[in-house]
């Protein structure tokens, strides 16, 4: 998306991301009230060559500087045609803000978002909704101005969360396998190669049909450009052979909400306790301070089916349900 396209409502104007923006990009996404390390450009751009980016930017005034939005972006072809997704390789992506953004600026936002899709040949804008658990102030603008245009709710993807200011008490069963963990001897700490890791958890995916997302070449990659952000925790047992790899935890730290991005275990790792024996370090001492502790989604087919067995393992823990909305806006054609 290179062409200069703009709209303008007042002051505000609607322009396609471009290279020589991704400074004051990520100055936004950093100070902003609902944005995570993943809109960086830095985290977005290491997979873009499978995506066509699309993201926009949206200024207040007539010069480059002052960024009051920006959307993360890509555009998919679909059988009735383009659809603007926000944003493929993401799993949420709306408009982010800062603390100055307000309802009525939000709805102008989407009535010049609504005008550049439709002069692009857009049929469908797929919006992804940033869940509450991730916003530092109420950051709902989007989605009153996705009711207010007609949007539709098409998929509700289903997440556990850990409220880490006021935790359950684990399930009498995750209390007795931390127990065995801990006489077993299982060791926690944290650990920066990620070969071990990838292998465990291939393996571990597979009893489910399942594949990991992310290359060992991609995490070394993006760990390497956000140490403060990406970390893995293992579970070790001491052996006369050496420490024998139990169970990993790769954490996205999110700011006042930090995501289990993954989580496996080996068949030994699941006797002893060892992934009960992490998640009880992470909860209890290393982002005890935090808003909250994440999960990830335990829904399959667009948000229809529950998968019940993954859920209740999350909620033994005292996770409870987190609601991840995606909304389709449907764009009329530009008449002539």
């Amino acid at each position: 998306m290179k062409e200069e396209l703009r709209f303008m409502t007042d002051n505000l104007r609607l322009i396609p991301y471009a290279p020589a923006y991704a400074g004051r990009w990520n100055a936004l996404v950093h100070a902003s009230k609902n944005g995570t390390f993943l809109f960086d450009r830095q985290y977005m751009d290491y997979h873009s060559d499978r995506f066509e980016d699309a993201s926009l930017v949206a200024l207040d005034g007539s010069g480059d500087d002052n960024i009051i939005a920006v959307l993360p972006a890509n555009l998919g072809r679909e059988r009735d045609g383009d659809w603007l997704f926000s944003h493929g390789g993401l799993s949420y992506g709306g408009w982010v803000t800062d603390a100055r953004m307000t309802t009525p600026v939000m709805l102008r936002l989407f009535d010049l978002l609504k005008a550049w899709a439709q002069s692009r040949g857009v049929v469908n804008i797929r919006y992804k909704a940033v869940p509450r658990i991730y916003h530092r102030l109420p950051s709902d603008e989007d989605l009153y101005a996705l009711f207010v245009h007609d949007a539709v709710l098409t998929r509700v993807d289903l997440g556990s969360v850990i409220d880490l200011t006021r935790p359950l008490a684990w399930s009498k069963g995750k209390r007795q396998s931390l127990a065995k963990a801990q006489r077993t001897g299982v060791q926690v700490r944290q650990a920066s190669e990620f070969g071990p890791f990838i292998n465990l958890l291939t393996e571990a995916l597979a009893r489910h049909g399942a594949r990991p997302v992310h290359t060992v070449a991609e995490l070394e990659l993006l760990a390497a450009r956000f140490p403060g952000n990406i970390a893995l925790h293992q579970a070790y047992l001491p052996s006369q052979e050496g420490e024998q790899l139990l169970a990993a935890v790769l954490v996205f730290d999110c700011g006042p909400t930090v995501h289990t991005q993954y989580m496996a275990s080996s068949a030994r790792g699941r006797e002893v306790g060892a992934l009960d024996a992490i998640i009880h370090h992470l909860q209890t001492d290393v982002y005890a301070t935090r808003k909250a502790l994440s999960f990830g989604i335990s829904t399959e087919s667009e948000g229809r089916v529950l998968n019940r067995g993954l859920i209740s393992q999350k909620e033994m823990f005292g996770g409870r349900a987190m609601a991840h909305m995606f909304y389709d806006l449907r764009i009329a054609p530009a008449t002539a």
